[in-house]
């Protein structure tokens, strides 16, 4: 395998203006709209579940909305322009709404498209066919080996502590065997909550930090106040994993499986089979009850703006670079 000799400009270009080598994760419901533009303003990628947009025939719209955004920042900021937003897929075979929102979004051409729950080289065909790039999510090398053999531009390596459907790996230990066999874009999620985090990534050899749940306690998250709140009130020991609510084993906040009347310490287990996105949803009803968060909410104790955030990470980021100068 060839040396990792990539740059963020040959991907995207402009990169080289960006805050920091980080893509917003996207996060059902909390990530929208408002968030995503906010986060891309601010220098980072901001990136949605097409499901988050309720009903089918708005998707167009959102992306509309973000482009908007967008353009008008750019337009006032010739000199610090927007990151590129993303858009993720689920492409699990029981999303009746694939194929209308792969439709929609390589109209829109959206620079970037994260697929979940199954790599597909038609998807990555129609995206690559309009200069756009696709990531996949990938928890352990096999699936990292498939979507490889699908096409992807990059991999999201989902270690452990990662919020919603989280992976069991070290970081370390993950990333390091993805770079063996990969030259292409790894972006890493699992509990990174701040800039020296985000240094950390880079030096085990990812391209990206992935961050959810550290924009999921935003003013511009979508997340219910309760949400956001509870965010703030948890630590890493407050991170159930359990497999009860999909089918496929994630991390959620145990006081919102307390709250649903259910008792976190005796959840039954349920088969991979049983997760299903037929209704068009990216969740299973319970869900609205039941809060996906990594295992980084005990770093996490304010609620600020977006741009407020990527100021501090940057902050973070630099200190934490400077500190291992000498070495």
């Amino acid at each position: 395998m060839a040396p990792h000799t990539q740059s963020t400009a040959n991907l995207f270009p402009g990169s080289a203006t960006w805050a920091l080598p980080v893509i917003g994760a996207p996060m059902f419901i909390a990530s929208g709209p408002e968030l995503v533009t906010a986060q891309c303003c601010a220098g980072v990628v901001g990136t949605m579940p097409s499901l988050s947009i309720r009903d089918a025939e708005q998707l167009g719209a959102a992306l509309s909305r973000i482009e908007s955004g967008l353009a008008a920042h750019d337009r006032a900021h010739a000199d610090r322009p927007s990151a590129p937003y993303g858009v993720n897929l689920i492409a699990h075979k029981s999303n009746l709404r694939l194929e209308h929102d792969l439709e929609v979004c390589v109209r829109h051409r959206v620079p970037l498209i994260i697929t979940s729950m199954g790599p597909s080289r038609r998807i990555v065909e129609q995206v690559q066919a309009y200069g756009g790039v696709v990531f996949h999510d990938v928890t352990n090398l096999r699936h990292a080996r498939k979507a490889m053999d699908e096409g992807v531009n990059g991999l999201v390596a989902v270690a452990t502590g990662a919020g919603g459907h989280g992976g069991t790996l070290s970081p370390f230990a993950l990333v390091g065997e993805i770079r063996r066999v990969f030259s292409g874009w790894i972006a890493l999620s699992g509990a990174i909550s701040n800039g020296a985090q985000i240094a950390a990534a880079q030096a085990m050899g990812a391209d990206f930090a992935y961050m959810g749940t550290r924009f999921l306690a935003t003013r511009e998250a979508g997340a219910s106040d309760e949400n956001k709140a509870m965010v703030l009130q948890s630590a890493a020991a407050d991170i159930v994993y359990t497999s009860a609510f999909t089918g496929v084993p994630g991390n959620y906040l145990r006081g919102s499986i307390v709250r649903a009347g259910l008792d976190p310490d005796h959840l039954p287990e349920r088969e991979a089979g049983s997760i299903s996105y037929a209704t068009g949803t990216s969740r299973p009803k319970a869900w609205k009850d039941l809060w996906g968060a990594g295992q980084g909410v005990g770093l996490i104790d304010d609620l600020p703006s977006v741009a407020t955030l990527v100021e501090r990470l940057m902050t973070e980021h630099r200190a934490a670079c400077m500190r291992l100068e000498p070495f």
